[in-house]
């Protein structure tokens, strides 16, 4: 019989005299540190689940009417959707919400489209009064990933806002930001009190002033005109930007002589109402980076926080650095001295750090395996362990990463599942090919060749039978099967 009998003693004679052999250990770790350094970094792996939250106003309906007449109706349309899950409904004064969920992993655009699609051929049925639905997607990714909280011993809420919504339109410039939301402070506001003896004594409603307003603050197209070869477009009129654009907005004539805004009304700019509120209390060791809060630390500062989500599929480790360093060049600029930001939650940090964990575990797993087997069997046993089991993984991790798969706990840990598996196949080749050369019956490479065919054929037979055990995991469904998905595909 052939040394080589079996597929396993086949691929050892193919492989031991191709120069090829170390050029594909090589590229397989070069393609590892590719998967490594490239995918997005994650705590948790991402949980496709398409929501779509639909808004429906009934204006003066009661809650009783707005049930019968919007909401049941509704969810019945929405139950007839193909992939719909549940749906959650709510009835209040004037208006309901219906929640459509399908199932873990269906595609969100063509969920939406789904959605749409049959609103769209249901409008005919919308009882009279009822306002046009509101539909608004529900993702992951809204998720914030970072948030900076803008406070200050010197500046109010007023002032702390009208920073941060610089800082706003700054971070919704960097690549992958999806949405930047501003909580706390107050909104900048130009607020308009209408006199009714002024306005009564000019014969002027206040509808009239809310249309001259909304009218005179608009641009429209007055033509165009051609000049050095080129088509330059004209447009009249202009937006209101300040408190005085708005006082001297004509609303109105009498006997001959315009009437201006500030005539029936007081323009005030300043601050609007609070919505809601943000307050900081920095502690003794208070740092721009993971500061602890605690209101019993100090007093409570007024304060504005400043919060980016990023774009599906993004790198969170890589935004939020991005959005630091461009925070970092901002200050003394844009930002204040007197304004301290401090970092309230850094998702990019917690994930690049579970991420970095898990992989110094798996390093120390390999060292620590190369290490025994050097001990008993010497060090090229110890050697070949040390190159096989990086190899496997970095040629898993490429597979993570054509999958779509992020670097993320649950990955991972697949990795470090399948070590003992891996190291085990790697012992028994190599426990078998130096008792072979002890035997020192064959030559060398001959002796290597034999050894593989002994007991490769029955090591790949129980490599594939754990495959076949783990293979189940592969098709559980709902919210536990990106958990599950990695282990039987690494």
């Amino acid at each position: 019989m052939s040394p080589s009998t079996g597929p396993a003693g086949r691929l050892a004679q193919f492989f031991v005299d191709r120069k090829l052999t170390p050029l594909l250990v090589v590229a397989s770790l070069v393609l590892g540190v590719f998967a490594v350094s490239l995918p997005p970094r994650e705590e948790e792996p991402q949980i496709v689940v398409p929501i779509v939250d639909l808004f429906v106003g009934l204006p003066g309906a009661s809650p009783t009417e707005v049930e019968n007449r919007v909401t049941v109706p509704l969810e019945k349309r929405m139950w007839e959707i193909p992939g719909v899950e549940y749906v959650y409904a709510t009835s209040r004064s004037g208006g309901a919400l219906v929640t459509v969920r399908f199932h873990v992993g269906d595609d969100l655009e063509r969920s939406l489209v789904k959605v749409y699609d049959k609103l769209a051929s249901s409008l005919d049925r919308m009882p009279p009064g009822a306002t046009p639905p509101l539909i608004k997607q529900r993702t992951i990714d809204d998720v914030p990933v970072l948030g900076l909280t803008l406070w200050s011993d010197t500046r109010d809420g007023y002032g702390l806002r009208r920073i941060a919504a610089e800082l706003r339109r700054e971070l919704s410039k960097l690549p992958d930001v999806s949405e930047v939301r501003l909580i706390g402070g107050q909104a900048r506001r130009v607020r308009v009190s209408i006199d009714p003896d002024r306005l009564a004594s000019r014969g002027l409603d206040a509808a009239r002033i809310v249309a001259a307003v909304q009218m005179q603050n608009a641009t429209l197209p007055a033509g165009a005109f051609e000049e050095s070869g080129r088509e330059v477009r004209v447009e009249t009129g202009a937006f209101l930007t300040t408190a005085e654009d708005v006082a001297d907005l004509v609303v109105g004539a009498r006997d001959g002589r315009p009437i201006l805004l500030r005539d029936v009304a007081d323009v005030v700019d300043g601050p609007g109402e609070v919505t809601d509120h943000v307050f900081f209390a920095p502690g003794p060791a208070a740092a721009d980076r993971g500061i602890e809060m605690s209101a019993d630390a100090g007093v409570l500062s007024p304060a504005v926080t400043v919060t980016v989500a990023k774009r599906k599929g993004a790198d969170a480790y890589r935004i939020v650095n991005e959005a630091l360093a461009k925070v970092d060049a901002l200050r003394g600029a844009l930002i204040p001295d007197d304004v301290r930001v401090t970092v309230t939650r850094d998702y990019g940090a917690t994930s690049a750090e579970k991420a970095g964990e898990l992989l110094t575990h798996l390093m120390v797993a390999i060292v620590s395996v190369t290490f025994v087997v050097a001990l008993f069997l010497g060090w090229r046993g110890g050697l070949v362990v040390f190159v096989s089991v990086p190899v496997t993984f970095a040629l898993t991790l490429f597979v993570y990463y054509m999958f779509d798969y992020t670097l993320n706990r649950v990955t991972l840990f697949a990795l470090i599942f399948v070590t003992g598996i891996v190291v085990d196949d790697s012992i028994i080749i190599v426990e078998n090919i130096v008792r072979h050369f002890q035997m020192r019956k064959l030559p060398p490479k001959q002796a290597a060749i034999a050894a593989v065919a002994e007991v490769g054929n029955p090591t790949i037979l129980a490599t594939l039978t754990v495959i076949a055990a783990v293979l189940p995991m592969l098709f559980v469904r709902g919210l536990m099967g990106p958990y599950m998905s990695p282990m039987p595909i690494g």
